[in-house]
């Protein structure tokens, strides 16, 4: 049996965050990371498709709450505590500079998740604490106000413990027999699979627009991105994290409506359409684009329309206009699963919320457990908001330890 004052469960972001954190606070304390790969921060190294996307330029805790379709209201709190431009700072002290790109996500100046994995596994090895790889957990009890750990190897001890292993099914398990209600997971951000003649040839066509479910009060913008399975893009990828357990309960069968113009209406646009067909009578119609779209896009959304694409504008006839305006700012697709965004998977669920107490990150129900990171029911979309979430929950927990 191993004895620790801390054991950190969970060799991720939020895991080495929290004991790097804990051990720079109280040089004393004896802590241990358990994870249960063979290798320690895998996460890290594929995340912002191997440059690690740190945190994002949002400098404000209302501001940044809002990135978060599940723990908007619980951040809050934290993230006046510990917030963007804390990450900033503690990366720099850790030597690692950090950049902002003009979406605001930041990474590290060399563009590679290893600078992220070498300063954290430096302060580690550093600061002695302990890192066991390839230890699952089996069981978890609390005795002679003490916690022992089993894995399928070795026995550990500990005063306090840091669940920090993210959407792990097998320590929610355990979490569960002591007592947590675990929200069930679903996916969220993902990309909608779309078999439909209007796209089929626009692989890699972006566009910026304003897309809805039908029947539903979901909603979203930004830059749509077509694929050679359907549709992805910011727009989409939002959708799909607001939407996680409304879509998961449709099984990925819906429609969407997509207004390729992103703020422009149906009578706006045919208001267009009509003096366009009066002022450019005689250019060709698929030369001649007056919105901001890009060519192929335009040519299929034509075609959709029933024209030709060699016809002048002043051959248009009003229903042709009609059916223009209609596939311009309310074409109907119809979704027929989902695919998974990149190999970032992120699971909306977890722990339930008001078990926590964010002042500490500490459980309402368990003595001694504190929780960082997404093994809570927290999730953001992209943009490097996940990470911060992990960041900012380790900070705290390593501050009320």
């Amino acid at each position: 049996m191993q004895s620790f004052d801390i054991i950190i469960i969970g060799g991720g972001a939020a895991g080495f965050f929290s004991a790097i954190n804990i051990v720079e606070k109280n040089p004393k304390l004896k802590v241990a990371i358990l994870e249960r790969g063979k290798e320690c921060l895998s996460k890290v190294r594929i995340s912002g498709g191997g440059r690690c996307n740190v945190t994002h330029a949002c400098f404000v805790p209302n501001d940044l709450v809002k990135f978060y379709p599940r723990g908007e209201k619980e951040l809050k709190g934290p993230f006046h505590q510990f917030c963007s431009g804390d990450t900033i700072e503690w990366f720099e002290k850790h030597g690692v500079e950090l950049k902002i790109e003009e979406d605001g996500r930041m990474f590290p100046v060399t563009d590679s998740s290893q600078t992220i994995i070498d300063c954290f596994e430096k302060a580690v090895q550093k600061l002695g604490i302990k890192v066991y790889t390839s230890q699952s957990v089996q069981s978890l009890f609390y005795k002679g106000d003490v916690w022992k750990i089993e894995t399928q190897k070795d026995q550990f001890q500990a005063e306090k413990i840091v669940v920090a292993t993210g959407s792990n099914p097998k320590i929610w398990e355990l979490l569960q027999q002591l007592g947590h209600e675990i929200v069930s997971p679903v996916p969220s951000l993902f990309t909608f699979n779309i078999k439909d003649i209007r796209i089929k040839d626009l692989m890699g066509v972006s566009a910026e627009v304003s897309v809805k479910v039908k029947n539903s009060k979901l909603a979203a913008s930004g830059p749509l991105l077509i694929t050679h399975w359907g549709m992805s893009g910011p727009a989409i990828l939002r959708l799909s994290a607001w939407g996680a357990r409304e879509l998961f309960d449709k099984n990925y069968q819906f429609s969407i409506q997509i207004n390729w113009l992103k703020d422009q209406n149906f009578e706006e646009v045919m208001e267009v359409l009509q003096e366009l067909k009066l002022e450019n009578a005689k250019k060709n119609i698929d030369k001649f684009c007056p919105f901001a779209l890009p060519k192929r896009l335009w040519e299929s959304i034509l075609m959709a329309s029933g024209i030709q694409l060699e016809s002048k504008w002043a051959d248009l006839n009003k229903k042709q206009l009609v059916k223009l305006a209609e596939e311009l700012t309310a074409a109907s697709y119809q979704v027929n699963g989902k695919s998974t965004f990149k190999e970032e998977f992120v699971t909306a669920g977890g722990i339930d919320l008001k078990e926590i107490n964010f002042k500490s990150m500490q459980s309402k129900l368990l003595p001694n457990v504190y929780f960082a990171g997404e093994v809570l029911n927290i999730d953001a979309i992209t943009g490097g908001f996940n990470f911060q979430n992990a960041w900012t929950g380790g900070f705290i927990v390593a501050e009320n330890i």
